[in-house]
């Protein structure tokens, strides 16, 4: 068995506890994204939406268009190219709010793509990730074997991230003062949980990553090339300021790898290549990210 063969056959430690953990830490960093939404952010997407629009093309279809049209160029095992076709389904990753905000984005419409696309994952990140793996073979056989169940994975995702987030709009519709002093507490301390969490799960499985990393490095590094990709060139193909291009560039480019670890640990048992490549994601793309937005906050 080759070194890229294993990977569909190996499983990283993780226990029920942990996934129990990991699912309340994205609920809480789903929160604390929600309370800073308000009512007039929705407003603002009907007055001004072509960026919005725009955001939503890069994110839901370009970027898993793309990915498959890179997983038939590299051809990987089939546990990774699912990864990758998870990770490119998931909505944007909560980090991109205050990495937008670093870039000196448009930051209004940086929050009001997390929140509505967060809502929209309910349903489009199973099927996405249903249609893109039908349409390559390995993944396609690989899905039938597994036989996920949809409508449970529907579910997960409501639970993670919907109900999160209305409680947190409601939050801060009714109690605005509450809201921004949880805002100021919660932002800091669920980052933190969330990457400590990524931290102690790769160190609980450190032997794994350390002997299949030269193969995922170059991977992840390809498809978060071309999710930043997509979301830039979107942005310039249609003329958007500079300001609304960083935004779709880091909303496209920051993925919540985290909801994806809770659908691998909860309907694919841990399967390792799932679980590594959308791990390592957790960890590049806020390298990539917080790269990205230092060297574009002095260009205006």
């Amino acid at each position: 068995m080759t070194q890229e063969s294993s990977l569909d056959s190996i499983q990283l430690n993780f226990s029920p506890s942990d996934l129990l953990l990991l699912n309340l830490a994205l609920a809480l960093i789903m929160y604390g994204v929600a309370l800073d939404l308000r009512f007039n952010d929705f407003k603002y997407l009907a007055k001004n939406p072509k960026g919005f629009y725009l955001g939503v093309f890069s994110q839901f279809l370009l970027l898993p268009f793309l990915t498959w049209g890179l997983i038939n160029i590299i051809q990987p095992p089939p546990s990774v190219a699912l990864g990758m076709f998870l990770v490119a389904a998931c909505p944007g990753g909560n980090i991109s709010n205050f990495l937008t905000n670093l870039a000196k984005g448009n930051t209004a419409l940086s929050i009001s793509l997390t929140g509505v696309s967060s809502i929209l994952s309910i349903f489009s990140t199973p099927l996405n990730f249903a249609f893109w793996a039908s349409m390559y073979a390995p993944t396609s056989n690989l899905l039938r074997e597994i036989q996920l169940d949809y409508k449970d994975a529907f579910f997960t995702v409501a639970l993670i991230l919907g109900i999160p987030l209305i409680l947190g709009v409601l939050t801060h519709q009714k109690f605005p003062q509450l809201a921004e002093k949880l805002s100021k507490i919660l932002k800091p301390v669920s980052l933190i949980l969330f990457t400590a969490f990524i931290i102690v799960a790769f160190l609980g499985n450190f032997d794994i990553f350390l002997s299949y990393i030269s193969l995922i490095f170059l991977w992840v590094l390809a498809h978060n090339f071309i999710a930043l990709l997509a979301g830039f060139t979107t942005g310039k193909i249609f003329h958007l300021p500079l300001a609304d291009v960083k935004s779709l560039t880091i909303e496209t480019g920051i993925q919540n790898s985290g909801l994806g670890l809770v659908l691998i640990f909860t309907y694919f048992n841990g399967l390792g290549g799932m679980a590594i490549i959308t791990a390592f994601w957790g960890i590049w793309h806020l390298i990539s990210g917080m790269a990205i937005a230092t060297l574009w906050k002095n260009k205006e």
